[in-house]
């Protein structure tokens, strides 16, 4: 699973891709979910789960 910032979404959409060859799942990380980690890429705040 990776974690994206805005900015890194679609790398990380990409890479997935690339590893599995089916599309990927993405789930928006909602307000109240805040989590401690960052970007898989940067370290920004990240704003999906991509899976």
């Amino acid at each position: 699973m990776y974690y994206a910032c805005e900015e890194h979404i679609e790398l990380a959409l990409d890479i997935v891709v690339d590893e599995t060859e089916h599309p990927p799942i993405v789930d928006k990380i909602e307000q109240n979910e805040k989590l401690s980690t960052t970007c898989s890429f940067c370290k920004n705040e990240p704003i999906y789960t991509i899976k």
